[in-house]
C-alpha cells in the first residue's frame, strides 16, 4: 500500500508550518549570537547549544542567554 496518496495538500501545508516554526526560532538565536559580544566562551557554547539542541536550545537561550550578552558599552570597554 502506499500511504502518501493519502496525505492531502492541507497536511503538507500544516507539515511545512510546523517545520518552519520550528527553524525559525532557532534561525533568530543564532543571528543574536553571532552579532552580540559575550563574556569568555560563552558565545562558542550558546552557537553549541542553539545548533545541537535545535528548537529547545533556542528556548533557552532566549530565557537564559540573552541576559549574558555584554551591553554596547561594556563591548567598547574591552577593546
Amino acid at each position: 500500500m502506499n500511504y502518501f496518496l493519502a496525505i492531502g495538500p492541507w497536511q503538507i501545508i500544516l507539515i511545512l508550518v510546523t517545520v518552519f516554526l520550528g527553524i525559525i526560532p532557532t534561525i533568530i538565536a543564532l543571528i543574536d549570537i553571532v552579532r552580540n559580544e559575550f563574556t569568555g566562551n560563552n558565545k562558542i557554547v550558546w552557537l553549541l547549544v542553539v545548533l545541537f539542541g535545535n528548537f529547545l536550545g533556542a528556548l533557552l537561550y532566549f530565557i537564559i542567554g540573552r541576559t549574558q550578552k555584554l551591553s554596547a558599552t561594556d563591548a567598547t570597554q574591552l577593546t
